[in-house]
């Protein structure tokens, strides 16, 4: 590990918003610089890495368990740390944008833990970063109380959820922040900021620095996030161990390395979570080319998939073997005014909690308050008094490389509905993020960067083996277009036309829809108004 670097000044590029000045410090930005430039080089290698492992299967390689890394499985004695202050209990968890409205309703929610998530649920608009760290500190500090115009009032209850950021991933960059001519990673963008400014201030609160990992695709970007933890430690002079971090299983690589995941990250892991839609968009970037991966509408696509319960199933095995928390998919549904179709989706909220809390999970997670009770009524009712259940080790558990990829036993061609849907969720999402938003309700579901990624990887997929004609896919496209700018005037039609072609449409796949339209748009937007 990297323990030292030289301070090299990071400049910003973006205009002073109000109170960016508290986040802003020289001394806030020097850390992240030292961040950046101690792991920058290496980071920059791993995704490189990764564009060569894409490339090895697709050409055929095919994807196991590593040989290299049997020792690590085999070794029944190595055990990650023990749960951290306010991680003890995790049997509800509520993830959403650190919004300051929304950042109160889940703090309140009940949940026992928040996970403010900086990646799926936020578009990184340079007021939506810095603003949300400001959410993060006022939450801390007990000054996130505030009344709306309309004078509604939203004030911090007596004890409010575990605080668990999630940074962005590896693949993405800030803009906004540059080192020796180079953007700096968000990831160490929305860590370092964080870290520098409440590590300590949670810390003081009882608790501590802790992250949610998303979209590791193998264990040594969990290597990475460990040394960049040992050396966040060390710079501030805070214990060695003291942050904790779960891992979100969203790409189908990670999946057969968990073990190893947990092992690189032992004395500062928060154990393994699972991701429903990211792991569906990394098995079609992965295996897209492939018929026998040839995925029907998503809605089919439950987690009762014989290749879905293989992948939960090991998760909670390699958690509970190591000592580590499993935690379950999220609920997405949000309730809405029609007392039917409530009662309708807490019904299916409440026989998926069934089915992870009699799995062995030890919680699991949603988007919205509403979904809270019932969520707690059913892991209650399995863990009683016990705060998880790890002593269920799942040692029936044995699922195979052919198991997690048994994707052909629900293969189909797809529906008109479900290419409809498809092409609706990504038009509005698109919209909403180009303005600023990360996570945005349609259709009774809270759809974030996750499902708008599975949603226009599937039309690619469809198109890729005629499965669908593109003369529909347009026809339906210009329908849809339509009745998003009938119902948002506003709407930027010609560049959410222009992002679907280039992500969903064009003959190779575009690995993520956000990295290029962060750079045509929200960096845009941004730059210009600084330099007006």
């Amino acid at each position: 590990m990297t323990t030292s670097a030289p301070t090299r000044e990071i400049r910003v590029l973006a205009a002073p918003g109000d109170r960016h000045g508290e986040i802003l410090t020289p001394a806030a930005l020097d850390f992240v610089g030292k961040l950046a430039a101690a792991f920058g080089e290496r980071r920059q290698w791993l995704l490189k890495e990764r564009r060569r492992q894409a490339i090895r299967l697709a050409t055929g390689s095919p994807l196991d368990f590593p040989v290299t890394t049997s020792g690590v499985r085999a070794d029944r004695a190595w055990r990650v740390a023990p749960p951290a202050p306010g991680l003890t209990d995790r049997r509800v968890e509520i993830t959403g944008p650190p919004e300051r409205r929304m950042a109160v309703n889940a703090l309140n929610s009940g949940a026992r833990v928040w996970r403010a998530d900086f990646e799926d649920a936020t578009a990184p608009t340079w007021d939506n970063v810095i603003g949300g760290q400001l959410v993060l500190l006022d939450a801390i500090e007990r000054r996130i109380d505030f009344t709306t115009p309309e004078g509604k009032e939203y004030r911090l209850g007596e004890h409010p959820a575990t605080i668990m950021v999630r940074p962005r991933g590896w693949h993405l960059d800030e803009a906004h922040l540059e080192l020796d001519g180079r953007p700096v990673p968000a990831s160490l963008v929305d860590f370092g900021l964080y870290f520098f400014h409440c590590a300590q201030r949670q810390i003081d609160a009882g608790y501590g620095p802790y992250f949610s990992l998303p979209k590791l695709e193998n264990h040594y970007e969990a290597r990475l996030w460990n040394d960049v933890f040992l050396l966040a430690q060390e710079l501030l002079g805070i214990p060695r161990g003291t942050v904790r971090a779960t891992v979100l299983i969203e790409t189908i690589t990670a999946a057969f390395q968990m073990e190893e995941i947990l092992h690189e990250l032992r004395e500062h892991s928060a154990g393994l979570s699972a991701g429903r839609w990211d792991y569906l968009f990394s098995l079609i970037k992965t295996f897209g080319h492939r018929t026998d991966f040839l995925l029907p509408d998503r809605a089919k696509v439950t987690m009762t998939a014989p290749f879905m319960r293989a992948y939960t199933e090991l998760l909670v095995r390699t958690c509970h073997r190591r000592g580590a928390h499993a935690i379950g998919g999220m609920a997405a549904q949000v309730p809405g005014k029609d007392p039917a179709a409530n009662e309708a989706a807490l019904a299916k909220v409440r026989l998926d909690k069934e089915r992870e809390a009699e799995d062995g999970f030890d919680g699991s997670w949603v988007a919205h308050p509403g979904l809270v009770p019932v969520c707690l009524e059913v892991f209650d009712g399995v863990l009683g008094g016990l705060p998880e259940q790890i002593h269920r080790t799942r040692d029936d558990v044995a699922a195979t490389a052919a198991d997690l990829l048994s994707v052909r036993r629900i293969s189909g061609p797809p529906t008109a509905e479900g290419v409809r849907t498809n092409i609706a969720v990504a038009l509005r999402y698109f919209d909403a993020w180009l303005r600023g938003q990360g996570a945005v309700a349609i259709d009774g579901l809270m759809e974030d960067a996750a499902t708008a990624e599975i949603a226009r990887v599937q039309i690619w997929q469809w198109l890729r083996h005629r499965v669908i004609e593109r003369e529909e896919v347009l026809l339906v496209l210009d329908e849809e277009l339509a009745r998003v700018g009938a119902e948002y005037p506003w709407a930027a039609l010609d560049e959410i036309r222009a992002l679907f072609e280039r992500t969903a449409l064009a003959p190779e796949l575009p690995l993520f829809f956000t990295p290029e339209a962060y750079t045509r748009r929200l960096v845009r937007t941004t730059t210009s108004e600084a330099t007006a």
